[in-house]
């Protein structure tokens, strides 16, 4: 290969969406803007987001590709790229799959967020392996997936992509990722499965303040501890590829940190697969070096193997030649980037060959996967779950209650018209016959007319219970103002969250705090449902709470089931939640200081990390140490079968270092009829061993929550000798 051929192989330059358009006879052709990319380097690496939709691509359904022509669409720029390369090598084609794939007709499965609620890496695992079959039936290859930022400030607008606040709860999500994703490790990747790229490496989730992109204040320690145990579980279940973060780690942004990704990701941990740069993030080395085109040099010299939307790796021919970056290092990136194609058979097979999984099923994922998120944060006087005994009247109200757009988070494309069900569809559908449903918005997401609340308060009070749904929204308007990488410049309309939608309070629209106080004044007892794609503070006046985070389309009908009893609040939370913005951080495993609170409030979170009540009752007995593990007998004490996730956390008495205050370790959840008790059982693996030092004083509890561990019955203090035996 020549160094053009070789350098075009590494780029990523090009928008998906700028490859092709619409006749106006309803079939694709080329631009001109492809044929000069793949002139440029006698063919094409890879190139991203040929299927994406959304506002900023300004892709919708008369202009894109849906499920039917989708691979239509692949196949034709397929062909031009591999008749235009000399060598006759294919392009890899880029797609998000943040939460689904992000292209017409994709299954939008509820976000990260949610899927850390439900506690299940078995369910997340089934929705990933759907996520990538329909890629790969739609022509795609690789997928990128948010999966590593840890939710350390709820203001950031990305902490709906993060899995939760929890590194171990982070791992063993990321590795049903990866294993629903790709399957079983092998060399070649069956039609049916994608690389993944694992989004960000690494500590995106540490930005100060919660604003996006900002720095990362980042000790060695607490990269190590916090962010960096999901990747290193991804890697190890297999991960084909990692993307470089935009934040600095200890000065150097990530993606031209060597320290980072050459000698920790590589050496360390042998990870021989691809490291992609985040877009624009190698350009912007150039506040270092001085010009793009050493950028581009460092960026290469320091692990980066695949760029995106860059200037700076389009001049690596040049880089070379003027000794910046040796030939040897592209050499070794161009091979990394050959040889993710030979695993996907593009060279023998550079065509889509899986069918389209049915539609159907990825509904049941997604469906299924919004029910499991749902979280039961109070319940008093056991309003929920709704009984038809006992009502007759039911006023759904506010701004989420009659709408599934809000429903689905950022990174979404464009939904066909009477896609979804919205809360208040699922109560109508779902409610015994003979219920009458009454409906008002009340208010809007945002700002604060309350015109419309007197109509919402006549039907509360005429009512025997009010469903009121409030909580943010993601959805990107045709006006979003977006910047060079596609995060929301300026939002608009009812956009309170998403990358670029940084809060600095977490507060609600002041309509919806109104709404609240006017309702609950009623007397009607009112359960009140959050669809959010972060904790906002929300006071407890209601008689019960429940979150649903970014529940996806179908969230509206798993929300009625929980409501009604028909399923069983089965969510726990993934992050704590805060009583105002001024207490955080609120994460539960802090280090173990011995600090008070405020004067003026306390310190501690409204509901802790694990938190979730169910329709029952449960007890937990003393944790005891078992062969190669740690067990607890757990009891359902209540008069309804249900589901109880047991949480164990290690508690570490004594220690080379600080501690933290407790840390999650193993999670189990199990379902139990009424007065059953069944023993719960926690293997610990080399990782644990590892982690903890020989000499070290420990102690396990198991319970329901943190802050339920912290006075949990511990078991007797342990002490880890030369060679752990558990």
């Amino acid at each position: 290969m020549t160094l053009r051929e070789k350098a075009g192989q590494l780029n990523q330059r090009m928008y998906g969406w700028d490859a092709y358009r619409r006749t106006p006879d309803g079939a694709f052709e080329l631009t001109d803007a492809l044929y000069a990319e793949t002139e440029r380097f006698a063919g094409l690496g890879a190139l991203y987001g040929l299927l994406r939709a959304d506002a900023w691509s300004r892709v919708d359904h008369a202009a894109g590709s849906g499920a039917s022509d989708g691979a239509e669409l692949a196949h034709l720029v397929q062909r031009h790229v591999v008749e235009r390369s000399r060598l006759g090598i294919p392009a890899l084609f880029v797609e998000e799959v943040p939460h689904g794939h992000m292209a017409l007709d994709g299954t939008v499965m509820p976000v990260n967020l949610a899927v850390g609620a439900t506690w299940d890496p078995r369910l997340y695992e089934r929705a990933a392996a759907h996520a990538a079959a329909e890629l790969r039936a739609r022509g795609g290859h690789v997928a990128l997936v948010s999966a590593l930022d840890i939710a350390r400030d709820p203001r950031w607008g990305r902490t709906e992509e993060c899995f939760g606040e929890d590194p171990y709860l982070a791992a063993r999500l990321t590795e049903a990722l990866v294993r629903g994703m790709q399957g079983a490790p092998a060399e070649y990747f069956p039609a049916d499965k994608a690389p993944v790229v694992l989004k960000h490496f690494a500590g995106q989730g540490a930005t100060v303040g919660g604003r996006n992109s900002a720095e990362s204040e980042l000790g060695l320690r607490e990269l190590h501890d916090i962010h960096l145990p999901a990747a290193r579980a991804g890697i190890r279940a297999g991960a084909a590829a990692v993307m470089a973060a935009y934040n600095e780690v200890d000065g150097l942004p990530c993606s031209g940190n060597r320290a980072l990704l050459h000698e920790l990701l590589r050496e360390r941990w042998g990870f021989q697969g691809l490291v992609m740069a985040d877009g624009l993030a190698v350009d912007r080395l150039a506040r270092i070096t001085g010009d793009k085109v050493s950028a581009g040099a460092l960026a290469l010299d320091s692990g980066v193997d695949l760029s995106l939307w860059d200037e700076g790796f389009t001049h690596l021919e040049a880089a070379v030649e003027r000794g910046l970056v040796s030939e040897a290092a592209l050499d070794e990136a161009v091979a990394r980037v050959l040889r993710l194609k030979f695993r996907l058979g593009l060279f023998e097979q550079p065509y889509s060959t899986c069918p389209s999984p049915p539609p159907a099923a990825g509904r049941d994922l997604s469906t299924a996967l919004a029910r499991a998120a749902v979280t039961l944060l109070h319940n008093d006087h056991d309003l929920l779950p709704l009984s038809p005994a006992a009502v007759s009247r039911i006023a759904v109200l506010g701004p989420h209650s009659g709408t599934v757009a809000h429903q689905l988070g950022d990174y979404t494309a464009p939904q066909r018209p009477g896609t979804g069900t919205s809360v208040l569809d699922g109560l109508r559908e779902l409610a015994p016959p003979g219920i009458d449903i009454r409906h008002a918005p009340g208010c809007a997401l945002t700002g604060g007319d309350l015109s419309d609340i007197p109509e919402a308060i006549a039907h509360a009070a005429a009512s025997d219970v009010a469903v009121l749904v409030l909580g943010g929204s993601s959805a990107r308007a045709a006006g979003t103002g977006f910047d060079a990488n596609g995060a929301a410049r300026t939002a608009v309309s009812e956009m309170t969250c998403g990358e670029g939608v940084d809060l600095a309070g977490l507060r609600l629209g002041d309509a919806q705090y109104a709404l609240l106080d006017a309702v609950v004044a009623t007397g009607t007892p009112t359960a009140v449902v959050l669809i959010q794609g972060r904790p906002h503070v929300v006071p407890d006046t209601a008689a019960a709470l429940l979150t649903a985070w970014y529940p996806g389309p179908w969230g509206g009908e798993a929300i009625a089931e929980v409501l009604l009893g028909l399923a069983e609040p089965a969510g726990r939370l993934p992050v704590s939640v805060p009583r105002s913005a001024a207490q955080l951080p609120v994460h539960y495993n802090h280090k173990d200081t011995e600090y008070g609170g405020y004067v003026d409030g306390g310190a501690e979170s409204l509901h802790s990390f694990g938190h979730g009540l169910s329709y029952t009752s449960f007890t937990y007995g003393p944790p005891r140490l078992s062969g190669h593990g740690v067990e607890a007998d757990i009891t359902n004490t209540g008069r309804r079968q249900g589901r109880s996730v047991a949480q164990l956390y290690v508690r570490r008495l004594r220690t080379p270092v600080w501690p933290r205050t407790l840390e999650l370790c193993g999670f189990r959840a199990v379902d139990l009829a009424p007065g059953e008790t069944r023993t719960v059982a926690f293997p610990l693996g080399a990782d644990f061993r590892t982690a903890v030092p020989p000499g070290t004083v420990v102690e396990f509890r198991v319970a329901a929550s943190a802050r339920a561990a912290l006075t949990a019955v511990p078991t007797q203090s342990f002490t880890a000798p030369e060679e752990t035996p558990l």
